[in-house]
């Protein structure tokens, strides 16, 4: 029970997916497109399946089933459900615009949590821009004028991005990832989206996709979002570190390892890594070196202990 789990994602072919999930990260998928790779899952839409150990061959629900809720930490009691979702994300065209409601209205609605996520740009290609918000606050008459004219797009704010970039996007906040962006996502482990524009663009069956205009309006904050945050990197001898994100949700780490590089899981939460580039070997005293690349994805459950990381590589790491 007390090892680290290799896990193998499950896949979404949105039609705004590209390749790059494939031809970069190593990603073992059949469809045309892979708009996302669902990294560390216990959502019903996908979930995460175990590749290595005893339990190979079971969804990770199905682990934590098996081993009992102390296997994520004694920070994740307070939560009923598995607490977080992690994603990566490739977008070759634009997303809809689009929000997430929050625990309340989520639950009340839903039957599932609500959702605030962090945004860690992976890659992006030149010139590659977000929507992140409002420029100004308007008022919810002038909102729901705006999409029914076609003219929202006028008072959303438009963000360039660059590799690096960290966005914190609170329930309630209206967001788009832009096309040439790659990306990976924390976020609550809730798979609610309301649409509110989509380019008038038809799925795969040349139908309109859906809009969830009504909903989106009670749930959308009309003001300016919060300016990103960029945290400063912490220099140890091996490795560097710097928080991206830390909310009641997840708290969130860059490392970025030059050789060796050591660390101790808790018994207050499980961890995650999910190596973004290069490859190393994590180890430790009782478990034989698993080798890791790019794409790789790892649960260390929660009391785990000492371990380490072994190579050059930029990995982020997630705990409750």
């Amino acid at each position: 029970m007390n090892i680290p789990l290799l896990l193998t994602p499950a896949f979404k072919d949105y039609i705004w997916g590209g390749t790059k999930l494939r031809d970069i990260f190593n990603k073992k998928c059949n469809y045309e497109k892979i708009a996302e790779s669902w990294e560390l899952s216990c959502h019903k839409d996908g979930n995460s399946i175990i590749s290595n150990g005893e339990d190979a061959g079971k969804t990770l629900s199905q682990y934590i089933e098996k081993y009992g809720k102390s296997v994520l930490g004694t920070n994740c009691e307070r939560f009923e459900n598995f607490p977080v979702l992690i994603k990566l994300i490739d977008a070759r065209d634009n997303l809809s615009v689009q929000v997430h409601p929050d625990n309340e209205y989520a639950l009340r609605v839903e039957g599932e949590y609500g959702k605030t996520e962090m945004w860690y740009i992976v890659d992006c290609e030149e010139d590659a821009s977000l929507l992140y918000g409002f420029k100004k606050e308007i008022s919810k008459e002038e909102f729901s004028q705006r999409i029914k004219n076609n003219t929202l797009l006028e008072v959303t704010n438009s963000v360039k991005v660059k590799k690096g970039d960290v966005f914190f996007i609170e329930s309630g906040t209206l967001h788009a990832i832009g096309k040439g962006i790659l990306i990976a996502e924390i976020q609550q482990n809730s798979n609610t989206t309301y649409r509110i524009y989509d380019y008038n663009r038809k799925d795969k069956d040349g139908k309109s996709r859906e809009l969830h205009i009504d909903k989106a309006c009670e749930v959308t904050t009309l003001s300016p979002a919060a300016p990103p945050v960029n945290n400063e990197f912490t220099e140890y001898k091996g490795y560097r570190t710097k928080q991206l994100s830390s909310c009641e949700y997840f708290t969130t780490d860059i490392v970025e390892t030059e050789s060796y590089a050591s660390f101790c899981v808790l018994e207050s939460s499980f961890e995650h890594i999910l190596i973004l580039d290069g490859n190393c070997v994590l180890g430790s005293d009782q478990y034989k070196d698993m080798r890791l690349e790019k794409g790789d994805s790892v649960f260390l459950p929660a009391g785990y202990g000492d371990f380490y990381i072994d190579g050059k590589c930029t990995f982020i790491k997630t705990k409750i």
